[in-house]
């Protein structure tokens, strides 16, 4: 069952640039239909955990993915996944950590933490658009999330 105002793509991102290449790259893939862009770690868990300035959403009608950056303001993107992953409600919600961290130790506690994919955002256009176009087709198109 698919609700017609049900977001597919929240995206948690601060940098402004990040946010529109990122549109732009799902656009040009006809992926944008349903994209909630949040700017900070604290907005994304008040609109995951429908609190806050999202109390108006239910908790159950979770995006279909969550593309989240680490270096967030407020709340960084570990504690965000942290708190997604420890929750029942939200656990299945499969979170692609897309970051420019190439540390180590950011990919080892986010796959810790429970996260399903870690990308590196590629610094060229192209290549950036080609990383979200196939990270966007598979998690919506072909993954099939529980029901």
């Amino acid at each position: 069952m698919t609700i017609t105002n049900e977001i597919e793509i929240l995206l948690v991102e601060d940098n402004p640039n990040d946010v529109e290449l990122t549109l732009r790259a799902l656009k040009k893939n006809n992926l944008t239909n349903r994209v909630q862009v949040v700017k900070d770690g604290a907005e994304a868990l008040e609109y995951i955990f429908a609190n806050g300035a999202y109390a108006y959403r239910k908790v159950e009608h979770h995006p279909r993915v969550i593309l989240l950056d680490l270096k967030l303001p407020k709340v960084d993107g570990l504690e965000v996944l942290r708190r997604i992953k420890s929750d029942e409600r939200t656990r299945v919600i499969p979170v692609v950590v897309l970051t420019s961290s190439k540390e180590e130790r950011d990919l080892v506690e986010s796959y810790k933490l429970g996260a399903n994919s870690y990308i590196t955002k590629p610094l060229d256009f192209e290549s950036f658009v080609k990383s979200v176009a196939e990270l966007g087709l598979y998690w919506l198109l072909l993954n099939q999330p529980p029901r």
